[in-house]
Parts: C-alpha cells; structure tokens; sequence
C-alpha cells in the first residue's frame, strides 16, 4: 500500500492528501490508509485495519471518510480484494464533463477496462457516494465519480492500481485522439467480439461490453449482421465459455 501511494502521488494522479487505498485481508476485514496524509508520504505504521461493518480493529489514526466506497465495493463484489480511488487530471476532466469511458479505440482498453460509466454526482464522505455507485459494482470494474475523481477495484492490489493508471492512459489518448487530431477509428463490432472472448479467458468476468459501430464492419459475412444480431454473438460466445467452465468443474 506504501509503494502504491507513491506511484499513485508521483504520476500525479493525486494532490496533497487526496485519494485512498484499501485492501482486503480476510472475508470481513480490510487495510486502509489514513485520512489526512499525503498517499506519497505513508509509512506502515499508518494503516488502519477494519471490519466492513465500518468498526476499526487496529491502527492509531481514523480512516479516510471516503472508506465507505470501498466498503460498499467489498460487500457488493466477492471476488475484489483491493480498491484505488484517486483524481487522475484527465480522467477526472471526464468525470466533470459527464462523459463515460465508453469509446472502443484501443485492444487494451477494451480488455483492461471495457466500458467505464460515470456514476452520478453525490456529497463526498456520506453515503450519497457508495449508494451513486452501487448500481455499477457488480458489471464494471472501474467508475468515474461525476465532479470528483476515479475508483477502480481488482482481485489484488496491484489489478486495481493498474485499471487506475489504464484509466488516465485510456482518457489521454482518447483526449488527443477525439479533441487535438478529431479522428478516431474505433474497433467494430467482430473485434470488439473477440476481444471480450480473449478478456473472458483471462478470467475477467466484468467490465461491461463498448458500443460498437456495425456499419465498419470488414468486409466478411458478419458484416450483414444487424446490430443487435453482433451483440446477441457476443452474448452467445461468452455464454458458451461459461457453460464450458462448468462442465469442467471450474469456478467462474
């Protein structure tokens, strides 16, 4: 957590004590940083531990108010194990505007991210917050927080802080792309198809599905499809991997 809050200080995705950490140590008990403390300036020594019900078991400082999103993420989503919340400049420009994370420009966004919504505007530090992203835990492993920043979550410390540092990679060149160049030739429908296909045999089951472009499609007899018959593949080849993973006896 040390190392992370200074990656997350030192790539300027934070200012002065902004931004938290969490991460899940047993089924009903996580680490967090502390509030009012620079993440670039954390030291062992500073951690809080707690129950997800919100009750601190161990360390001298209070937690950071905004630890309720975190708790929120845990005891919608089993199988995360860490949570990064941080204001990434760019990515946050797209929390201000109010414009999801959603265009499919790149391979690695697509299988990293997916689509990245903006959860509705709420009060810091109250419940307005978990309860704005509540609705998008379970299919999205990242969120833009409207006016306020960005929270990714992952099965290990360092998944979470990857999606963060995806995210603002994501959003620059999706910025210069869209807004300096004006020309972006996003991925149709088939490619976005396998990619879900490839990100789903890498056991990422969340992240939502981009909106694609049937009228680029190439010039194959998927082609002809209809929209709605493209997304309806999609759906049929990820229903398959997971009726394959049961009959194994795998977990999903």
């Amino acid at each position: 957590m040390v190392e992370i809050g200074k990656r997350i200080y030192q790539k300027n995705f934070v200012a002065a004590n902004d931004g938290n950490i969490s991460v899940r140590v047993g089924p009903d008990t996580i680490w967090t940083t502390p509030t009012g403390v620079s993440k670039g300036y954390l030291t062992p020594d500073m951690m809080v531990k707690m129950r997800l019900d919100g009750t601190i078991i161990a360390g001298n400082r209070k937690p950071s108010s905004e630890v309720k999103m975190h708790l929120r993420v845990y005891r919608e989503s089993e199988d995360t194990n860490a949570v990064v919340h941080a204001h990434p400049p760019m990515a946050t420009s797209y929390a201000i505007a109010g414009i999801d994370l959603e265009k499919p420009v790149s391979p690695e966004a697509v299988v990293l991210l997916g689509r990245v919504p903006v959860a509705p505007y709420a009060t810091p530090s109250t419940e307005e917050v978990p309860d704005s992203i509540t609705p998008l835990i379970k299919e999205h492993h990242a969120v833009l927080l409207a006016n306020h920043g960005a929270l990714t979550w992952g099965r290990d410390l360092f998944e979470a802080y990857y999606r963060m540092e995806s995210l603002e990679h994501y959003a620059l060149m999706l910025t210069y792309s869209t807004n300096i160049l004006n020309k972006a030739n996003e991925l149709n429908c088939n490619q976005i198809s396998d990619l879900v296909e490839m990100r789903n045999k890498m056991g990422i089951k969340t992240g939502g599905v981009p909106p694609c472009n049937v009228e680029e499609q190439s010039s194959t007899p998927a082609a002809s499809k209809s929209k709605e018959q493209v997304l309806q593949d999609i759906v049929e080849k990820v229903t398959k991997r997971v009726i394959e993973q049961l009959q194994k006896g795998g977990a999903l």
